[in-house]
């Protein structure tokens, strides 16, 4: 061939180069895409044949077999000299480690012409290919290391303290704040974890953001040499390891459902509590910043970011999801019930983040369980509210409540509906899928009559779920403490007793938010319930004593004069049934002070005015010596019934 004939093929071959750049150029802007159409399929397919075939020929022409295996050798001179280095490459400075990237790169373009030959066996240049194969695993399995390194020793450290809506410590640890159904103590244990809205999502720097674009330029590289899942997967295990050390730094055990079934109630409420807490920090703050490392490194390779997130972060959230299954699926005690709820709302509160976090495909398992544990905690709380209320039913007692005082249960339910009013839009939603089919409406004396009343019923006067089952619990109560009642022998005690415990719940429905639920027309039936039983008392009690002060019967028979005889006895008689009743009701209990004195006073008013009106009117039959008590005696004596002490006046007579 003439120099004239060289010089006249050189342009040739500058196009061709020019024709395979361009047409990986195509390649790549069409492999790009999501959704190809068929035909953008067949294009690609025929582009990376001709493609092949053109970087073949040009290999074929411009490059000798000798030159090939000098550059490799170069290449792998250059690889090879780091593997007898036992420090880091990217520690070493920012030239060693681009020179360390360049070579890597050659290694690349290296392997992509020999593969373009479709080199046989058979072929000199085989054995060459092979050998850049090994260069380049070599390269990787270095990359991958120095991946892995980065990644953990760059780990910014993760202080929950820091964020805004932590809650208090006392709320995290606290494992006592509810207690066993119907204990006394109920009332002053309640105390409701705020689940609101606290905070937007916040990032923070999960990796330290100066090798954040070293880290990606590694992971482009790998993925260029087809080692994409190799980085994946060096990528998912570091990060999911420092997702376990978050868990283990907000103080997250491991607990497999056996293990919360087993737990002791104590404990567990206390784990409860900081699950509530832990799900709104991991949520709202380390997840979306996980999310967001994920796409700073992988996010110029397309939807692969997410499945790292995801395949990162999920083992962690389904450990937080099966602490929820395990707590929708134990028993289903009432005293749970506040702590259940309060995990269904911030999981309420939680799923938009969660489903805008674990999105398509990739996330979907994710996605999906939230929602089922979601659905198991919403059917506990419906399963355990039910049992509440055959727990009030089949409540039962053997012995009666000291001095017909206030019982256990009813403080324990009244406090119990009282704390469940702040879950009342949650409650609405979750009783309403109980009641679909049963619309009560209210009767005209039973509808409400103010405007805060309004608010328990729809537009069509229908009571709320949540107002429906509140009135059958306290019917059911009602209903357990006249059975209760009747464990006193004396009809004037199971009065009191009532009379103190219908007071004690209409008290805690006029006090709060009860009231605007049951409104005032019910605090009005129930005040006359408590009334009625107050005046059942004093014609229990004082009926027959005061019959003793009557004039009927202290007459001379066959005249009009007074008996003496008869009205010394009526006084003795007076007195020792006065005595008898002092002693055994300031042994009574009437809790209320107000409720306290307005009984003595309708007592005094009764007994003291009848008293006097007797002995004034008898004065000139009746010496001093017969006077064992004056008016003012008895008076100061009704102040002392239903104090709950025993006294007596056996030593109390005047001289």
């Amino acid at each position: 061939m003439s120099m004239g004939d060289c010089k006249s093929m050189r342009p040739v071959m500058e196009g061709e180069d020019d024709l395979i750049a361009a047409a990986r150029n195509i390649a790549r802007a069409l492999g790009s895409k999501k959704n190809l159409t068929d035909g953008e399929r067949e294009i690609l397919a025929n582009l990376g044949t001709q493609l092949s075939t053109m970087i073949s020929l040009s290999e074929k022409k411009g490059e000798k077999s000798g030159d090939i295996e000098d550059r490799l050798n170069s290449i792998q001179e250059r690889v090879m000299s780091w593997e007898a280095d036992q420090s880091m490459i990217w520690n070493s400075g920012p030239n060693e480690s681009l020179e360390y990237v360049k070579a890597v790169e050659e290694a690349r373009r290296f392997v992509e012409r020999l593969e373009g030959l479709r080199l046989n066996k058979d072929d000199q240049e085989y054995e060459v290919l092979q050998k850049a194969y090994d260069v380049l695993q070599t390269a990787m399995a270095r990359l991958e290391d120095e991946f892995k390194y980065m990644l953990v020793q760059n780990r910014q450290p993760f202080e929950p303290e820091h964020m805004s809506f932590r809650s208090s410590e006392e709320d995290i640890v606290d494992g006592s704040s509810i207690i066993s159904f119907g204990d006394d103590s109920f009332e002053d244990s309640l105390q409701r974890d705020s689940v609101s809205r606290a905070s937007e999502e916040v990032i923070i720097d999960l990796v330290h953001p100066d090798v954040v674009p070293e880290l990606r330029g590694i992971a482009n590289l790998m993925f260029n040499c087809t080692y994409d899942q190799e980085c994946i997967q060096a990528y998912t295990s570091i990060r999911r390891d420092a997702l376990d050390e978050c868990l283990s730094i907000l103080e997250v055990q491991r607990l497999s459902i056996e293990d919360v079934l087993k737990m002791e109630w104590g404990c567990l409420n206390s784990k409860i509590r900081r699950w509530v807490w832990v799900m709104k920090i991991f949520v709202r703050v380390y997840l979306p910043s996980e999310r967001w490392l994920s796409d700073q490194i992988f996010g110029e390779l397309g939807p692969v970011y997410l499945d790292c997130f995801v395949e990162a972060s999920k083992p962690s959230m389904l450990q937080l999801m099966n602490f929820g299954e395990a707590m929708s699926i134990g028993p289903h005690q009432p005293e749970k019930l506040f702590r259940i709820l309060d995990m269904y709302e911030v999981l309420v509160d939680l799923l938009p983040d969660i489903d805008g976090l674990y999105v398509d495909e990739a996330g979907s398992s994710v996605r999906i369980e939230c929602h089922e544990v979601l659905m198991r905690l919403g059917d506990s709380v419906k399963a355990t509210f039910s049992e509440f209320e055959n727990a009030i039913a089949s409540n039962t007692s053997t012995n009666p409540v000291a001095g017909g005082g206030i019982h256990p249960l009813t403080r324990y339910v009244m406090n119990y509906l009282r704390t469940l009013t702040d879950y009342g839009e949650t409650l609405n939603v979750l009783l309403d899928d109980c009641d679909e089919g049963d619309s009560i409406s209210l009767s005209p004396d039973m509808s409400p009559t103010t405007e805060e009343e309004n608010k328990s019923t729809d537009t069509l006067g229908r009571i709320s779920p949540m107002l429906r089952h509140y009135r059958s619990l306290v019917s059911t109560l009602e209903c357990n403490l006249e059975d209760k009642s009747k464990l006193y022998k004396d009809a004037s005690l199971q009065h009191i007793f009532l009379m103190n415990n219908l007071h004690y719940m209409a008290q805690k429905v006029k006090g709060d938010e009860l009231r605007l639920l049951f409104g005032d027309g019910w605090i009005r039936k129930c005040n006359g319930k408590f009334q009625q039983h107050a005046m059942n008392y004093q014609r229990a009690s004082w009926s027959s004593i005061l019959s003793l002060l009557k004039e009927e019967g202290i007459q001379n028979p066959g005249s009009n004069s007074i008996s003496k005889t008869l009205l010394k006895e009526r006084l003795r008689s007076f007195y020792l049934a006065f005595e008898e009743i002092y002693k055994s009701q300031t042994t009574w209990l009437i809790p209320d002070p107000q409720l306290r004195e307005d009984v003595q006073i309708s007592t005094s008013l009764n007994v003291v005015q009848a008293y006097r009106t007797f002995v004034g009117r008898h004065s000139n039959d009746i010496s001093d010596k017969l006077i064992k008590y004056s008016a003012d005696d008895l008076q100061n004596y009704l102040l002392d019934l239903f104090e709950g002490s025993s006294k007596s006046l056996q030593n109390s007579s005047r001289r």
